[in-house]
C-alpha cells in the first residue's frame, strides 16, 4: 500500500491570510459626546479642560476609534486634539467606529505589506476566516496579488474558486499568405 501524498501541501500553491494581518489588539471606541456641553457643544476652554484631565493612558497599546455619538458639529481640531493626546499611548487612532477602524486598519496593513513572496506564484486568499476581516480587505488584497502573481483563488487550496490568471504572452501570429487576389481601390472616406 502507498503512503498517501498530500498533495496541496507539496504544491507551489501559497495561502494568504487575512486574519494573520491583524495584531490581536483591543479595538476601543471613544465617544466625544461626554466632552462637549451638554453633549451638543463644543466650548473651547471647557473642552481642552475636560481633555487635559482625561485619563488617556487606559487607552495603552489599543486601537482607538473616535467618533461622536450626538449630532453636534465637532470641529476638526476636536478631534485633532483627541488623537494628539493619544499619540504615543494607543496603538492606532481613527476617525468613526469600530469597523471603521478595522477597515482602516487593513488598508494600511495591505499597503505596508510585502508581496514579493508571492511573485508568479499561485495564491489562494484564504476565505471562511474571523469576522473581523473587512470585505475591502479582500477586495485590496486581489489587487495587490494580481500585481505580482500568475493564478488567484478564493478558499482553501483543496477546495478553491478561481478568481483569476495572468494572461500567457500571446504569440505574434503569421502573416497572411499573398493570393494573388488584388484587392480593389476604393475612394478615401474624404474623397
Amino acid at each position: 500500500m502507498e503512503p498517501i501524498t498530500n498533495r496541496v501541501a507539496e504544491s507551489e500553491i501559497a495561502v494568504f491570510n487575512l486574519d494573520n494581518l491583524w495584531d490581536d489588539r483591543t479595538v476601543t471606541e471613544l465617544d466625544l459626546s461626554p466632552f462637549l456641553v451638554k453633549g451638543l457643544m463644543l466650548k473651547e476652554k471647557p473642552f481642552r479642560e475636560d481633555v487635559r484631565e482625561h485619563d488617556w493612558s487606559q487607552y495603552d497599546d489599543q486601537h482607538v476609534a473616535v467618533y461622536c455619538s450626538t449630532d453636534a458639529i465637532v470641529p476638526t481640531w476636536g478631534y485633532m486634539l483627541i488623537a494628539s493626546k493619544l499619540e504615543g499611548i494607543a496603538a492606532s487612532v481613527s476617525f468613526g467606529r469600530e469597523d471603521d477602524l478595522v477597515r482602516d486598519y487593513y488598508v494600511r496593513a495591505l499597503d505596508a505589506q510585502d508581496w514579493s513572496d508571492y511573485e508568479d506564484r499561485p495564491v489562494v486568499i484564504k476565505g471562511c476566516g474571523s469576522d473581523r476581516v473587512p470585505e475591502v480587505a479582500y477586495l485590496i488584497a486581489t489587487q495587490k496579488l494580481q500585481g505580482v502573481g500568475r493564478k488567484l483563488m478564493y478558499g482553501e487550496p483543496c477546495s478553491s474558486v478561481p478568481l483569476w490568471r495572468k494572461q500567457k504572452p500571446q504569440k505574434e501570429k503569421p502573416a497572411a499568405k499573398a493570393t494573388g487576389v488584388k484587392k480593389p481601390d476604393l475612394p478615401s472616406p474624404n474623397s
